[in-house]
């Protein structure tokens, strides 16, 4: 080889070292697609996703990511594709199971759906997440007692998982003549998850519900089958009827529920531990449990009257508003005291 030749070799594997080494890896690739995915750019976040797949092939994170962004595309065969096999690996976690079942869902394989929600529950037998999707699932193909009993499991397992409290409340209100259920559910899911798309839809369940439940002619007859729980809260419910006499209203359900608290926990001081209820005495002993109820059921009932009542009222309200977004509203295990559907 001539010293122009060794020269001109020395010069392009220099060349190629230095390009080959400027090349972003697999984790910088991942942040630029995140931002693609973002932007809702997903077809070019799938394009550099695959690029970082081919960089770092054993790496579910990233697999995962790709998968998703071809659900975002409606590419349900290809995200299937990635996602179903990341269920059979060692470091499968539960949003592999959980993407598997987006796209079983999407191409509408209820069999094999449910296959893998089982095989899933059976890896993470305490998912929220799993309990909740399978029982959508289901849901979605009319098996309500089957649904039902995969929210109520996910409630027990996982109980701040909010979207169990939220479905579940919604089968008790819409199927079943169970208010109970329906009320308590409601209230929880609305402490976890205070601030999204489904919020207000809940809290005119809510008013709703309180409404039938004063007005059924047979309240206690209608919840049966009946824990200890449920039938000392109806039984403590029942004392206070003469509160509502001259209608449901946002007021009277404040008179209501301050007397509940107070009548539970002076019946009931140790006997059903439930954070929904000490989490109400809390905020009653801190002056906020007007305004809380307010928040609750004011514009569920009348929006313009609750303008006028948080304006008027606006350093209470702002005040319990400032303690609830700067809070952590936490279940522990071991509250469930719901009977078997």
């Amino acid at each position: 080889m001539t010293k122009r030749s060794l020269f001109l070799s020395c010069i392009l594997a220099t060349t190629s070292y230095y390009a080959f080494s400027q090349q972003p890896d697999a984790k910088t690739l991942q942040e630029t697609a995140k931002t693609f995915t973002r932007q809702g750019d997903y077809a070019n976040a799938i394009m550099v996703l695959t690029g970082a797949v081919q960089k770092d092939p054993q790496n579910i994170e990233l697999q995962k990511d790709l998968a998703f962004n071809y659900y975002l595309e409606h590419e349900y065969a290809k995200g299937l594709n990635i996602a179903r096999p990341l269920t059979d690996r060692a470091d499968a976690d539960v949003q592999c199971y959980q993407m598997t079942g987006m796209f079983l869902k999407a191409i509408d394989d209820s069999k094999e759906c449910e296959r893998m929600y089982k095989a899933g529950i059976k890896k993470f037998p305490r998912s929220g997440v799993l309990y909740n999707e399978y029982g959508e699932m289901l849901w979605a193909r009319q098996d309500n007692s089957a649904a039902i009993r995969q929210w109520e499991k996910g409630i027990e397992v996982d109980p701040n998982y909010s979207s169990n409290y939220y479905n579940a409340s919604r089968y008790y209100f819409y199927v079943t003549s169970d208010k109970v259920s329906s009320l308590l559910y409601g209230e929880i899911f609305l402490n976890l998850e205070s601030y999204s798309k489904r919020t207000a839809e809940i809290k005119d369940l809510l008013l709703e519900a309180y409404i039938k439940f004063f007005t059924s002619t047979d309240g206690e007859k209608d919840q049966a089958p009946k824990s200890a729980f449920a039938t000392a809260f109806l039984g403590e419910m029942n004392k206070l009827s003469s509160d509502i006499a001259q209608g449901v209203t946002t007021e009277s359900l404040i008179v209501l529920r301050t007397r509940f608290i107070i009548g539970w926990f002076n019946t009931y001081p140790t006997n059903f531990p439930f954070r929904l209820f000490d989490y109400q005495r809390q905020l009653l002993k801190d002056g906020m449990f007007d305004a809380y109820n307010q928040w609750i059921f004011g514009a569920a009932e009348n929006l313009s009257v609750f303008q006028t009542w948080s304006n008027t009222h606006s350093e209470e309200y702002n005040k319990f508003i400032n303690f609830q977004k700067g809070r952590i509203f936490k279940l522990p295990e071991g509250q469930y005291y719901q009977s078997a559907k």
